[in-house]
């Protein structure tokens, strides 16, 4: 994380999936938020979906689309935490997170032709 904190603060993007190398899968773990907070740098949320892919067999379900399948790319509005915000603002950040990472999913998944 503080090589996380030094390279964004230097400028350099940083991307990373939010439910963490364990899970659950679709539950934001704090590490965006506390990124956020620390480098005043905001949370850019978005989600990709294909219609047709291969989902592996992992906690996570991972998707991989296949050939020639249609993908959508969501991009949601950018997600700030107050620099001087305390737990309660990182708790506040990562629920509001996983709220809008549903809806994006949810978007996605309609410009593809698939169900929610």
């Amino acid at each position: 994380m503080l090589q996380l904190i030094r390279d964004v603060g230097a400028g350099k993007p940083a991307a990373f999936t939010l439910d963490g190398p364990r899970g659950p899968a679709l539950s934001a773990k704090p590490g965006a938020a506390f990124l956020a907070r620390a480098t005043g740098a905001p949370i850019v949320p978005y989600t990709l979906e294909a219609d047709r892919f291969w989902e592996l067999r992992s906690w996570d379900r991972t998707q991989i689309p296949r050939p020639f399948a249609r993908v959508a790319l969501v991009i949601g509005e950018p997600m700030y935490v107050p620099a001087g915000g305390g737990d309660a603002a990182v708790g506040a950040c990562r629920a509001g997170l996983e709220s809008r990472m549903a809806q994006l999913e949810a978007r996605a998944l309609a410009l593809v032709g698939r169900e929610a």
